[in-house]
């Protein structure tokens, strides 16, 4: 791993990609300093913003929710893989540096998201909270909008899925709890690996595996039902711990799970290719090709259904090794739906939907 003195260290990207809707951009031009530049110093930045929309209609078939919000635009994690970065270049930033330290939060998500339950023209499905940054990465704990989405819902009885790789959620088991009990949320804590040097540079500012497993327990003790996330599995990095992964979750009370493989798309190709050979320059090739063998010789691939699990022998093994540690350790074996039956407007008399 990359250990000399310009690495940035609990950073995910190392560079800022070109944001390809911007016709001019900053770069370095001496990389010895002599021209002032301050990038290196440069601190998480949160951007406070009132948004104009929250609540978003997922039209991509495969990727399990029908609506989802994201309070938080960009996400100091700075998981190198993320798909999500590429939507940081539609607000005039980079998909690699800033999209970790420029985080725009939408302050009156709260508001947008009762207003948008207030129409009567909705007719309540589940929303996932997290269909794009983490609900609970670092901002949350000075913002509190996750939680206040929550105190939404759970007035209009609209139930939710919560997507989280941060221990933070503990704060909100008192509403999580009361929630679960009306079956009014699911929680899927994603864990891509149990080694602590690969977790270190690949998710730089998440919580440990050790904390995500202590999370799913404490969630689990609480009623909520709990699954893991395994995402993304990447060839010749972390798709061999999969049967190690799902044990430690099912032993700590989750009963869900699933998976997704490792894509590129975008900007995040060009830092995922920059990130792995200053990782890993010992296997970087032999992992890049995996990728690419795994998608018709891209390391993308946006067709629907395949995208996100890849094709070809490389993922097949992936697919065949989920499907077995599934059966074995009886993850998904008891679907519960979420409740929709009982949302409620305030102030709205008798049953809205017979």
């Amino acid at each position: 791993m990359d250990d000399s003195e310009n690495y940035k260290k609990g950073r995910g990207a190392q560079i800022n990609t070109k944001n390809r809707f911007l016709k001019d951009e900053h770069v370095q031009e001496h990389v010895e300093g002599i021209d002032d530049w301050t990038e290196k110093q440069e601190p998480t930045q949160y951007i406070e913003q009132e948004a104009k929309s929250l609540v978003n209609k997922v039209t991509s078939p495969d990727v399990g929710m029908w609506y989802s919000m994201n309070p938080y635009t960009g996400c100091e994690h700075g998981c190198i893989y993320c798909y999500a970065r590429n939507t940081h270049e539609y607000w005039g930033y980079s998909a690699g540096l800033d999209f970790e330290r420029k985080i725009i939060v939408k302050t009156n998500a709260p508001q947008l998201l009762r207003k948008f339950l207030m129409n009567p023209k909705w007719e309540s499905v589940p929303i996932s909270i997290s269909g794009n940054t983490d609900c609970y990465q670092p901002a949350e704990q000075k913002y509190r909008l996750t939680r206040s989405l929550l105190e939404v819902c759970r007035e209009f009885n609209q139930p939710v899925g919560i997507i989280s790789k941060n221990g933070g959620m503990v704060r909100d088991i008192d509403i999580l709890k009361e929630m679960a009990n009306r079956k009014l949320v699911s929680v899927m804590v994603t864990i891509t690996s149990l080694n602590e040097d690969l977790r270190r540079v690949m998710e730089p500012r998440t919580t440990t595996a050790t904390q995500r497993l202590r999370l799913i327990q404490e969630l689990s003790q609480a009623g909520i039902r709990v699954g893991v996330m395994m995402g993304p599995m990447i060839p010749g990095l972390n798709e061999h711990e999969m049967q190690r992964i799902m044990k430690a979750a099912q032993e700590h009370g989750a009963t869900a799970t699933a998976y997704t493989f490792i894509r590129l798309n975008g900007a995040v190709k060009l830092l995922f290719h920059d990130w792995l050979y200053k990782n890993f320059p010992d296997r970087a090739d032999k992992v890049w090709h995996m990728i690419e063998q795994s998608h018709n010789g891209q390391v993308n691939d946006s067709r629907w259904g395949v995208r996100m699990r890849g094709e070809g022998d490389i993922a097949e093994m992936v697919a065949q090794q989920y499907r077995t540690y599934s059966k074995l350790y009886r993850m998904n074996a008891d679907e519960t739906d979420l409740d929709t039956t009982n949302f409620r407007r305030p102030g709205v008399q008798g049953r809205l939907f017979d």
